[in-house]
């Protein structure tokens, strides 16, 4: 009998493999193809949809070179769960995070990570901050 609803461990892998996905700038179908699935099951593994097995997820920890328990990381800490929600749900910062996990968000921050002058990232942070202004306006 197939599962009727998706369990919050399942949408947290999902999470992680989405996460560590974008951080690689791999598309769903370039995935699938590593894996010889298509990218509709790698959405559903991303949405917790369907249930990853146990050999499924450590071919994907060697695609997406990470150890298996990568995709658990902080799935059992409940003092991490409750801060997490209770970020999620500041309606300040909800879209701050959505933003963050997002791909242009992590290509973002991937992207000024790799700028070690610290000069160089103040000046690109005030030039943002500037675009922000000019186009808030």
């Amino acid at each position: 009998m197939p599962r009727k609803n998706k369990s919050e461990l399942d949408s947290y892998i999902g999470a992680r493999l989405r996460m560590r996905r974008l951080m690689l700038g791999m598309s769903q179908e370039a995935l699938g193809e590593k894996l010889s699935l298509t990218f509709q099951q790698i959405q559903k593994y991303e949405k917790g949809t369907n249930r990853v097995s146990a050999s499924r997820l450590y071919e994907l920890a060697q695609v997406l070179d990470v150890p298996v328990q990568f995709f658990f990381d902080g799935a059992g800490n409940d003092e991490e769960a409750g801060m997490q929600e209770a970020l999620a749900e500041d309606p300040h910062l909800s879209p701050f995070l959505d933003f963050v996990s997002s791909g242009q968000g992590i290509q973002l921050n991937s992207a000024f990570l790799q700028i070690d002058d610290r000069k160089m990232r103040r000046d690109v942070l005030a030039m943002i901050e500037g675009i922000a202004r000019v186009s808030g306006e």
